[in-house]
């Protein structure tokens, strides 16, 4: 049974679960595409800045789903090991792989940021927002990257994810929050009515309201 009639739909009940932030300094950070919709509404509830936080995940070939890593702005890649000796996945292949999704991310960063400057995140808390966690690679690479920006905390807020994945973020931001840790969990897409794919349009229209809002 689906949770949430699409990524609006967990934005707004990922929101209510969010408002004790409403009275701290927080910057609302999305991962395009997916987490782009959930994080706008994030934001709109919190009166909130929001911008993107570019990741890619590196996908597995012909099993682009299953992430064996992911890649972040500023040159950070984290690689998930179990994935790649389960899938006996070679060197060259993850070299390969990850270089075409390096190309893939320089080109969501030019269309989606058009030359407008990140926004400062000194004294600020700052709320990653994806649509779901799976493996959490791509969420990894987003903290790891994140880091080297220094805001006075990293909270990572999704409206799904396992309960496993939810407690290994426990150690690895400052504070981790799922909405929904269903016991039973094979994928974030099984928890939405409309799972269908976000466009670059609709990042980009949405980045753009909400800068207009705030």
């Amino acid at each position: 049974m689906a949770l949430f009639k699409d990524r609006y739909d967990a934005g707004r009940q990922l929101a209510r679960i969010l408002k004790k932030f409403r009275d701290e300094n927080v910057v609302i950070l999305a991962l395009p595409r997916g987490g782009v919709p959930v994080a706008f509404e994030v934001a709109k509830y919190l009166d909130a800045e929001m911008d993107i936080f570019l990741v890619k995940k590196i996908g597995v070939p012909k099993r682009e789903e299953l992430a064996m890593g992911a890649i972040a702005t500023g040159g950070v890649r984290i690689l998930n090991k179990n994935i790649i000796d389960i899938m006996n996945i070679s060197d060259e292949t993850i070299e390969e792989t990850s270089e075409k999704e390096k190309k893939e991310l320089e080109r969501r960063e030019k269309k989606y940021r058009d030359e407008r400057p990140f926004p400062s995140l000194k004294n600020k808390t700052a709320i990653l927002i994806d649509d779901g966690l799976a493996t959490g690679a791509s969420m990894r690479a987003a903290i790891k990257a994140l880091r080297e920006l220094n805001p006075a905390k990293i909270v990572v807020a999704v409206p799904t994810a396992s309960q496993s994945i939810c407690r290994e973020f426990e150690s690895e931001t400052d504070e981790i929050i799922c909405a929904y840790t269903p016991v039973v969990f094979k994928g974030v897409g099984e928890w939405y009515e409309d799972f269908s794919q976000t466009t670059d349009d609709e990042v980009i229209g949405l980045i753009s309201m909400a800068k207009s809002s705030h």
